[in-house]
């Protein structure tokens, strides 16, 4: 194999290698949210507390 098919193989390796990390970040589940509705990551800010 001459040099330019070897570097073509590792090009598309590693961009076969980013798209895949891409996809499986995308699909796994998320390590910051507890995942149980409970609005801990929701801005209650802008709410007023006297409205019933």
């Amino acid at each position: 194999m001459d040099i330019q098919t070897i570097l073509v193989i590792l090009l598309f390796a590693a961009a076969v290698f980013y798209v895949g990390r891409i996809v499986y970040r995308s699909v796994s589940p998320k390590k910051g949210g507890c995942g149980s509705n409970c609005k801990c990551g929701v801005d209650f800010s802008n709410i007023n507390p006297d409205k019933k």
